[in-house]
Protein backbone atom coordinates (compact mmCIF):
# COMPACT_ATOMS: atom_id res chain seq x y z
CA UNK A 1 0.00 0.00 0.00
CA UNK A 2 2.88 2.36 0.77
CA UNK A 3 4.10 1.91 -2.83
CA UNK A 4 0.79 3.20 -4.23
CA UNK A 5 0.34 6.10 -1.79
CA UNK A 6 2.26 8.74 -3.85
CA UNK A 7 0.20 7.83 -6.90
CA UNK A 8 -3.06 7.99 -4.95
CA UNK A 9 -2.07 11.34 -3.43
CA UNK A 10 -1.41 12.68 -6.92
CA UNK A 11 -4.80 11.65 -8.32
CA UNK A 12 -6.75 12.62 -5.21
CA UNK A 13 -5.12 16.04 -4.96
CA UNK A 14 -7.87 18.70 -4.90
CA UNK A 15 -8.04 21.39 -7.54
CA UNK A 16 -7.77 25.12 -6.93
CA UNK A 17 -11.33 26.48 -6.61
CA UNK A 18 -10.39 29.56 -8.66
CA UNK A 19 -8.49 28.11 -11.64
CA UNK A 20 -8.95 24.32 -11.32
CA UNK A 21 -5.21 23.60 -11.23
CA UNK A 22 -4.17 20.71 -8.95
CA UNK A 23 -2.98 22.03 -5.59
CA UNK A 24 -2.09 20.68 -2.16
CA UNK A 25 -3.13 23.97 -0.51
CA UNK A 26 -6.38 25.94 -0.39
CA UNK A 27 -5.38 27.98 -3.45
CA UNK A 28 -2.70 27.23 -6.01
CA UNK A 29 0.43 29.37 -5.81
CA UNK A 30 -0.65 31.42 -8.83
CA UNK A 31 -4.10 32.33 -7.50
CA UNK A 32 -2.74 32.88 -4.00
CA UNK A 33 -0.19 35.31 -5.43
CA UNK A 34 -3.00 37.17 -7.20
CA UNK A 35 -5.07 37.19 -4.01
CA UNK A 36 -2.17 38.62 -2.01
CA UNK A 37 -1.98 41.51 -4.47
CA UNK A 38 -5.38 42.68 -3.15
CA UNK A 39 -4.07 42.97 0.42
CA UNK A 40 -4.12 46.47 1.89
CA UNK A 41 -0.78 47.82 3.05
CA UNK A 42 -2.64 49.70 5.79
CA UNK A 43 -5.64 47.54 6.77
CA UNK A 44 -6.86 49.67 9.67
CA UNK A 45 -9.39 52.27 8.53
CA UNK A 46 -9.64 55.60 10.33
CA UNK A 47 -13.14 55.09 11.77
CA UNK A 48 -14.82 54.76 15.17
CA UNK A 49 -15.16 51.93 15.96
CA UNK A 50 -12.19 51.02 13.80
CA UNK A 51 -12.55 48.81 10.73
CA UNK A 52 -9.83 46.31 9.95
CA UNK A 53 -10.08 45.18 6.31
CA UNK A 54 -7.74 42.62 4.78
CA UNK A 55 -8.12 43.80 1.20
CA UNK A 56 -10.03 45.71 -1.45
CA UNK A 57 -13.23 44.14 -2.73
CA UNK A 58 -11.98 43.64 -6.27
CA UNK A 59 -10.15 41.25 -8.54
CA UNK A 60 -9.16 37.89 -7.09
CA UNK A 61 -10.42 38.69 -3.58
CA UNK A 62 -13.89 39.42 -4.98
CA UNK A 63 -13.78 36.15 -6.94
CA UNK A 64 -12.63 34.22 -3.88
CA UNK A 65 -15.55 35.48 -1.79
CA UNK A 66 -17.99 34.70 -4.62
CA UNK A 67 -16.60 31.17 -5.03
CA UNK A 68 -16.95 30.64 -1.30
CA UNK A 69 -20.53 31.87 -1.05
CA UNK A 70 -22.12 30.84 -4.32
CA UNK A 71 -20.12 27.84 -5.53
CA UNK A 72 -19.85 25.76 -2.36
CA UNK A 73 -16.23 26.29 -1.37
CA UNK A 74 -16.48 26.84 2.42
CA UNK A 75 -12.75 26.20 2.82
CA UNK A 76 -12.14 29.59 1.23
CA UNK A 77 -14.00 31.32 4.06
CA UNK A 78 -11.79 29.72 6.69
CA UNK A 79 -8.67 30.63 4.67
CA UNK A 80 -9.78 34.25 4.34
CA UNK A 81 -10.32 34.29 8.10
CA UNK A 82 -6.77 33.14 8.72
CA UNK A 83 -5.46 35.91 6.45
CA UNK A 84 -7.63 38.42 8.30
CA UNK A 85 -6.24 37.11 11.59
CA UNK A 86 -2.70 37.73 10.35
CA UNK A 87 -3.59 41.36 9.64
CA UNK A 88 -5.14 41.65 13.11
CA UNK A 89 -2.00 40.35 14.80
CA UNK A 90 0.07 42.89 12.87
CA UNK A 91 -2.30 45.72 13.93
CA UNK A 92 -3.56 44.75 17.41
CA UNK A 93 -6.01 47.05 19.22
CA UNK A 94 -5.50 48.36 22.71
CA UNK A 95 -8.25 46.18 24.18
CA UNK A 96 -7.69 42.66 25.49
CA UNK A 97 -10.16 39.87 26.28
CA UNK A 98 -12.15 40.53 23.12
CA UNK A 99 -14.83 38.22 21.76
CA UNK A 100 -15.38 37.77 18.01
CA UNK A 101 -18.99 37.69 16.80
CA UNK A 102 -19.72 36.85 13.15
CA UNK A 103 -22.63 38.48 11.34
CA UNK A 104 -25.22 35.68 11.19
CA UNK A 105 -27.28 34.55 8.22
CA UNK A 106 -31.00 33.98 8.50
CA UNK A 107 -31.58 30.24 9.19
CA UNK A 108 -33.39 29.79 5.85
CA UNK A 109 -30.46 31.30 3.93
CA UNK A 110 -27.94 29.25 5.89
CA UNK A 111 -29.83 26.02 5.15
CA UNK A 112 -29.92 26.96 1.48
CA UNK A 113 -26.20 27.79 1.31
CA UNK A 114 -25.08 25.12 3.75
CA UNK A 115 -22.88 27.44 5.79
CA UNK A 116 -22.41 31.04 6.89
CA UNK A 117 -19.33 32.53 5.26
CA UNK A 118 -18.92 35.13 8.04
CA UNK A 119 -18.88 32.33 10.62
CA UNK A 120 -16.19 30.47 8.64
CA UNK A 121 -14.13 33.65 8.38
CA UNK A 122 -14.55 34.16 12.13
CA UNK A 123 -13.40 30.60 12.86
CA UNK A 124 -10.27 31.03 10.75
CA UNK A 125 -9.69 34.41 12.36
CA UNK A 126 -10.06 33.01 15.88
CA UNK A 127 -7.81 30.06 15.10
CA UNK A 128 -5.08 32.44 13.97
CA UNK A 129 -5.46 35.04 16.75
CA UNK A 130 -6.56 33.00 19.75
CA UNK A 131 -9.59 35.26 20.22
CA UNK A 132 -12.70 33.40 21.41
CA UNK A 133 -15.63 32.96 19.05
CA UNK A 134 -19.06 33.96 20.31
CA UNK A 135 -22.33 33.35 18.47
CA UNK A 136 -24.85 35.16 20.63
CA UNK A 137 -26.16 37.20 17.69
CA UNK A 138 -29.13 35.90 15.69
CA UNK A 139 -30.65 37.01 12.40
CA UNK A 140 -34.42 36.80 12.78
CA UNK A 141 -35.55 38.62 9.65
CA UNK A 142 -35.07 37.30 6.14
CA UNK A 143 -33.85 40.25 4.07
CA UNK A 144 -33.35 41.07 0.41
CA UNK A 145 -29.89 41.06 -1.13
CA UNK A 146 -28.27 44.35 -0.13
CA UNK A 147 -26.29 44.97 -3.33
CA UNK A 148 -29.41 45.89 -5.29
CA UNK A 149 -30.66 48.48 -2.78
CA UNK A 150 -29.81 52.14 -2.23
CA UNK A 151 -28.50 53.23 1.22
CA UNK A 152 -31.95 54.23 2.55
CA UNK A 153 -33.55 50.97 1.42
CA UNK A 154 -30.65 49.01 2.91
CA UNK A 155 -31.35 50.45 6.35
CA UNK A 156 -35.08 49.75 6.05
CA UNK A 157 -34.39 46.24 4.75
CA UNK A 158 -32.29 45.47 7.84
CA UNK A 159 -34.51 47.13 10.42
CA UNK A 160 -35.01 44.75 13.39
CA UNK A 161 -33.18 41.99 11.50
CA UNK A 162 -30.97 40.98 14.45
CA UNK A 163 -31.46 40.01 18.06
CA UNK A 164 -29.51 38.28 20.84
CA UNK A 165 -29.98 34.70 21.97
CA UNK A 166 -31.85 34.33 25.22
CA UNK A 167 -29.53 33.63 28.12
CA UNK A 168 -26.53 35.27 26.46
CA UNK A 169 -23.78 36.38 28.82
CA UNK A 170 -21.94 39.14 26.99
CA UNK A 171 -23.11 42.26 28.82
CA UNK A 172 -20.15 44.52 29.46
CA UNK A 173 -17.86 42.53 27.17
CA UNK A 174 -15.74 44.02 24.39
CA UNK A 175 -16.41 42.47 21.00
CA UNK A 176 -15.48 42.75 17.36
CA UNK A 177 -17.94 42.04 14.58
CA UNK A 178 -16.71 39.91 11.69
CA UNK A 179 -18.12 39.83 8.16
CA UNK A 180 -16.98 39.09 4.63
CA UNK A 181 -17.54 42.50 2.99
CA UNK A 182 -17.99 46.06 4.27
CA UNK A 183 -19.80 48.41 1.88
CA UNK A 184 -22.09 51.10 3.29
CA UNK A 185 -22.01 49.75 6.85
CA UNK A 186 -25.79 49.17 6.97
CA UNK A 187 -25.48 45.51 8.00
CA UNK A 188 -22.93 46.28 10.71
CA UNK A 189 -25.09 49.13 12.00
CA UNK A 190 -28.20 46.93 12.21
CA UNK A 191 -26.29 44.10 13.89
CA UNK A 192 -24.79 46.53 16.39
CA UNK A 193 -28.14 47.73 17.75
CA UNK A 194 -29.11 44.73 19.93
CA UNK A 195 -25.52 44.43 21.13
CA UNK A 196 -25.32 48.06 22.17
CA UNK A 197 -28.77 47.83 23.79
CA UNK A 198 -27.41 44.96 25.89
CA UNK A 199 -24.43 47.01 27.07
CA UNK A 200 -21.86 45.36 24.81
CA UNK A 201 -18.83 47.42 23.84
CA UNK A 202 -18.16 47.11 20.10
CA UNK A 203 -14.50 48.00 19.73
CA UNK A 204 -14.04 47.16 16.08
CA UNK A 205 -15.12 45.50 12.86
CA UNK A 206 -12.97 43.01 10.97
CA UNK A 207 -13.80 42.16 7.35
CA UNK A 208 -12.09 40.30 4.56
CA UNK A 209 -12.88 42.98 2.00
CA UNK A 210 -13.89 46.62 1.91
CA UNK A 211 -15.70 48.14 -1.05
CA UNK A 212 -14.58 51.58 -2.15
CA UNK A 213 -17.75 53.52 -2.89
CA UNK A 214 -16.20 56.79 -4.02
Amino acid sequence: MAIWKPLLDFFLKPNCPLCDRPTSTTLCIYCDRQLQSEKLSDPRQNTTPFILAWGNYSGTLKRTIAQCKYHNHPQLGYYLGELLGQSWLANPPDKSQILAIPIPLHPDKQRQRGFNQAELIAKGFCHRTGIKLNQSLLRVKSTEAQFQLNPTDRQQNLSDAFTLKSGHKIQGRSIILIDDIYTTGATISAASQPLQNAGVNIVGIAVSAIARLN
